[in-house]
């Protein structure tokens, strides 16, 4: 992706004589960036608790609705916790990608 990016700001350079086009440089101190790990890292793996717990607790209201013979919107509550899945596990390749 970054060689596509430079090879696009070469031509805008080509193109437009005697002006330059600022090359931005990924320049984050090394401390800040080991400390943002270790919370993205964090994050990740409540997340992760947080919606393995969320599909236990979804399973358990199905079965014992079931037991019961009552019915109840228990799928919707399961997409909303797979969706949330999701957006955890999509979260730090999003931030990585981004910061990168």
């Amino acid at each position: 992706m970054s060689s596509l990016l430079m090879e696009a700001s070469n031509i805008l350079a080509a193109e437009a004589p005697g002006s330059t086009v600022p090359q931005p440089h990924s320049g984050a101190p090394g401390e800040l960036v080991g400390k943002v790990d270790i919370v993205l890292g964090i994050v990740a793996w409540a997340g992760t608790t947080a919606g393995v717990l969320g599909v236990l607790v979804t399973g358990a209201m199905m079965a014992v609705s079931l037991k019961r013979g009552e019915s109840s919107e228990h799928m919707s509550r399961l997409g909303m916790v797979l969706g949330g899945c999701v957006l955890v596990s999509t979260a730090g390749p999003l931030v990585a990608f981004v910061f990168s």
